[in-house]
């Protein structure tokens, strides 16, 4: 079961006992996040590799395979060894709490679960998440714009008669539109003392002509 609401972390609850499910479900879309419900650890592994998500609630003890075969099998792929996994059991016992770790999880909450508990440590981990991939996508663009910089540093391929910059893909771009793609700078237009002396004359004559007066 898919609920979408725009916007908003997405939620895999993976657990065999369809009142749990509902349940995770309707608490966390009362506090505004998508869910996206499964019974098998073998169809979340399935669905993960369409539907990226922001944290998963992991049942423990399912008949397929076991949660803690599940984190094992995420922490290994690349597409979703980073997804934070809160293990959903019934069992307490520290073994089974420090396996849990053990395999990747990030956290615990015991069945059935408190209302307030589950939301606050869904929304730590969530909003941890969260900042990760914002860190990772700047960490992106600063690269890139090394790499630019790095481009800007070398030699420069540029037309000797209409001016135009070939870039690296070998197109031929006018050096306003070059400059634009690779930074934030803004142009407005005028004209140099030579260009105005030769092309206009007699508003140079004037317009240079006072400004010199002014020096």
């Amino acid at each position: 079961m898919e609920t979408e609401i725009k916007n908003k972390a997405r939620i895999l609850i993976v657990d065999d006992e369809p009142i749990n499910i509902m349940i995770a479900e309707r608490i966390l879309q009362k506090n505004g996040y998508e869910t996206i419900s499964v019974n098998h650890g073998n169809d979340a592994l399935e669905i993960l590799q369409t539907k990226p998500v922001d944290l998963i609630l992991l049942d423990i003890m399912m008949p397929d395979i076991n949660g803690f075969e599940v984190c094992g099998k995420l922490m290994q792929n690349e597409k979703t060894k980073d997804i934070p996994v809160i293990f959903l059991t019934a069992v307490t016992d520290k073994e089974s709490i420090i396996k849990g770790f053990e395999v990747g999880g990030k956290d615990y909450l015991t069945k059935p679960f408190n209302t307030t508990e589950l939301v606050a440590r869904v929304k730590t981990h969530v909003d941890l998440k969260l900042a990760r991939d914002s860190q990772e996508k700047l960490i992106k663009e600063l690269k890139s714009a090394l790499d630019e910089i790095d481009t800007l540093s070398g030699l420069l391929p540029i037309c000797s008669h209409c001016k135009k910059i070939r870039d690296d893909s070998g197109y031929w771009q006018g050096v306003e539109q070059y400059i634009a793609a690779r930074s934030d700078a803004q142009f407005s237009h005028g004209i140099c003392p030579d260009c105005m002396r030769e092309y206009y004359p007699k508003v140079a004559a004037k317009v240079l002509g006072k400004m010199e007066k002014e020096e």
